[in-house]
């Protein structure tokens, strides 16, 4: 990939070009481009549809990845240029995975699946071809997985006001006054190999998730009636993926849906990975306590990583009361009177939810 850049320093390529010359898949050509952008080793211009040059550090990179010369009096071969993959999970010597750093430049640290780490159990189930649909409270790392497993992911982030113009594409007025028709998230995935995360997914119209369906069959295509019903048919590597927040008002999990992903795996909070990130013990252990009864239907709401997370922050800035206070203030409402009565008996003192006091 960084000699073919190198070769063409002036120019840029779009992940399905390079594919085509290198006659490897748009997935594995994708992984390979973002992980030269990882280095510094390539440049992404734009995102529709993702485009990649060479940088300074290109040369190299290709310097490094060139084959040796051949023997006296052999044919010279050109070689094909091998993508690079995506980078495993692999255990170091404490048996643990390492950190997997996400698009955003957040680590995240793998966790067990059918004794596996989460990420290369997800690759697995790609290379297979099998979708998968991640649910769980919001907060708990769906996202956070999916992006570490899946570096050249695109994500729609699905509403109620989702348009099947959102996923497939749609026509937009150009700089002249004119129109042109610009594909959407599904288009380019599908074109590019790429992997595809519907956030929210329930929170989507089945009417308007019924556009994505062919593509996830047998037939791998969809008709785009909008742009002269042209076909567009997927490419090696293009795959879905689901995530959806089962207590969210408007989230509904139909049969439709559901059929089409063959692997439903539940995401709760990492609790002990709470602790190890050194966010204060009686917040974990108040979070804990409150995702029990939870489970046993006597409460609606647990505090989940990401609340945790956002304790310390508080914490460290306004102090610890504050971000107690804090936790009580963002409950439902219709739980707040049970998780205030929690934090008061944990930490042994009354504490209510943050609020203005007197003028000072």
């Amino acid at each position: 990939m960084a000699q073919v850049l190198a070769a063409n320093a002036a120019a840029m390529f779009s992940v399905t070009e390079l594919a085509r010359m290198l006659g490897h898949s748009g997935g594995a050509v994708g992984n390979a481009c973002e992980t030269l952008v990882g280095r510094g080793e390539a440049e992404r211009v734009g995102s529709k549809p993702r485009m990649y040059r060479a940088t300074s550090a290109t040369a190299a990179a290709a310097r490094r990845t060139a084959p040796p010369p051949p023997a006296p009096g052999a044919t010279p071969r050109v070689p094909r240029q091998a993508a690079a993959p995506q980078a495993p999970a692999a255990p170091p010597t404490n048996g643990r995975p390492e950190p997997i750093t996400r698009p955003n430049g957040q680590q995240y640290r793998p966790r067990a699946l059918a004794n596996l780490p989460d990420v290369e159990a997800l690759r697995k189930l790609r290379q297979a071809q099998v979708a998968v649909l991640l649910y769980g409270p919001p907060g708990t790392g769906k996202t956070s997985l999916i992006e570490a497993a899946f570096p050249d992911l695109i994500t729609v982030a699905g509403d109620g006001d989702t348009t099947v113009g959102d996923l497939i594409g749609e026509y937009t007025q150009d700089a002249g006054g004119g129109y042109e028709f610009i594909y959407g998230p599904l288009v380019t995935a599908m074109q590019e190999g790429r992997a595809l995360l519907l956030d929210d997914a329930t929170l989507i119209s089945p009417k308007v998730l019924a556009a994505l369906y062919p593509a996830m069959d047998g037939r791998r295509q969809i008709q785009v009636k909008a742009h002269k019903g042209e076909t567009i048919t997927a490419a090696e590597g293009f795959y879905v993926i689901a995530g959806h927040n089962p207590g969210v008002h408007g989230a509904v999990l139909t049969e439709a849906l559901a059929s089409r992903f063959s692997v439903q795996i539940q995401v709760g909070s990492d609790y002990d990975l709470a602790a190890s990130l050194k966010i204060n013990r009686s917040a974990v252990r108040i979070a804990r306590h409150l995702a029990t009864h939870q489970q046993a239907g006597e409460v609606g709401w647990a505090p989940q990583l990401r609340e945790l997370i956002a304790f310390q922050k508080i914490a460290d800035v306004l102090g610890t009361e504050a971000a107690f206070a804090n936790l009580i203030g963002i409950a439902p409402l219709e739980d707040r009177d049970t998780v205030a009565e929690i934090v008061t008996k944990a930490l042994g003192r009354p504490v209510t939810a943050l609020a203005l006091g007197r003028q000072i």
